[in-house]
């Protein structure tokens, strides 16, 4: 196994030199957003909820990297407590060669470096919950090159990851066969996509310890799907061969689509996987200008699942869409991408400003008014454009 992971390593190696030149950028001061000048005033969104602790502020952001102190966490069978100094990380079902590590065993091992936005699959779902994303450098060690060299079974096909987090869960309610039972938080993957994915074993973030809220000592990282996906407190990975459908995967975190098939509408359920392309207006900023005008400029972040943002539009009030200015960098595949753009002078009084994010291959990010939002049932993947009212003073 030690054998076939160094050669994994070289070729990591290559890899390196992108990501080390993104990161440099994080030395310089004010790059994150367009430095404004001294005479730009911030206008507050109007009926929007300030942000709690742990949630990003989209009014004060000011760097690419996410502060420890803005980056949210989602638990839904809370905190689990265990010794993580004694935890193990087990590699079990069809596999010629089961493996358990510690912590200290998996950091002797290939080093990785990955840069990703992460985002809970309900942000944007409300005015309330917008700011669940965050953007950050993860340190681990990769996952495909474990599974190989534990040597996959024939059949094997789904890939589950199972955290330290437990909870008792009845099954069947309301019927007379109501069963209980104390299950691990899981989800899973197909076992290609876990080998193709760039799928990481993390335990630093930034150059720091993962938190303990936040998934320590050891987490799932799947570039390019939603926190749900990237499962905390990670305990154990088991190989399957036939698909694994636990409540976060076979009943929550599954979205309820229409789709028009001619005048019938049919409604679609799938599991939550990759993140859908977003973009949102993050803050505008006026300067006093002549005969009571003044002069805005927006600035916002867009963000997918790796496909990758051709551009960003920004529309004012009734107006038309016009391009905004994509930063050049810094830039990476899987984190968001920051934009701005002057709007011009604006008269005193109430305006609304929102944006749409395009990807290469053309695909529009939808208003609410579209089929894929106005027919979805349910609150995940909440990738609409979001309407930002401001009022602008005389």
């Amino acid at each position: 196994m030690a054998r076939q992971l160094q050669t994994r390593r070289e070729a990591l190696k290559a890899g390196s030199t992108a990501i080390a030149a993104a990161v440099a950028h994080l030395a310089k001061p004010g790059f994150a957003f367009p430095t404004e000048d001294p005479g730009e005033e911030l206008l507050p969104f109007l009926d929007m909820p300030r942000t709690p602790p742990n949630r990003l502020d989209w009014e004060t952001l000011d760097t690419w990297i996410t502060p420890a102190d803005q980056v949210f966490s989602v638990q839904h069978y809370g905190v689990p407590e265990f010794d993580a100094g004694q935890a193990k990380l087990d590699i079990t079902g069809l596999v010629e060669r089961p493996q358990s590590f510690t912590l200290d065993q998996l950091k002797v091992l290939p080093k990785k470096e990955q840069l990703m936005t992460l985002e809970c699959s309900g942000n944007g779902s409300s005015k309330g919950f917008m700011n669940a994303v965050y953007n950050g450098k993860w340190i681990g060690t990769p996952l495909a090159p474990i599974l190989k060299a534990c040597g996959l079974k024939t059949g094997a096909k789904e890939v589950v990851f199972f955290g330290h987090d437990t909870k008792e869960e009845t099954l069947r309610k309301g019927t007379k066969r109501e069963l209980t039972v104390k299950v691990s938080f899981g989800r899973s993957m197909s076992l290609e996509d876990a080998l193709n994915l760039n799928v990481l074993l993390a335990y630093e973030r930034n150059g720091e310890p993962l938190e303990k809220r936040n998934g320590a000592p050891i987490r799932l990282i799947v570039p390019g799907w939603y926190g749900i996906a990237n499962v905390k407190w990670l305990k154990r990975i088991e190989i399957r061969d036939s698909r694994y459908m636990g409540r976060f995967m076979g009943r929550d975190y599954v979205t309820v689509r229409g789709e028009r098939r001619g005048d019938e509408v049919v409604f679609v359920e799938s599991s939550i996987t990759r993140m859908r392309l977003k973009s949102v207006v993050a803050r505008i900023t006026q300067r006093s200008g002549q005969d009571g005008a003044h002069s805005l400029k927006a600035y916002g972040a867009a963000w997918d699942d790796g496909t990758g943002i051709q551009k960003v539009q920004v529309k004012c009030d009734e107006g038309k869409w016009q391009d905004a200015m994509l930063d050049a960098t810094p830039r990476d595949k899987f984190c968001w991408t920051f934009f701005s753009i002057d709007l011009g002078s604006m008269e005193p009084g109430k305006h609304t400003v929102v944006s749409r994010a395009i990807d290469v291959k053309g695909r529009v990010q939808p208003s609410a008014q579209d089929d894929e939002i106005a027919l979805k049932k349910t609150y995940w993947e909440a990738n609409q454009q979001w309407p930002r009212e401001i009022e602008v003073s005389a």
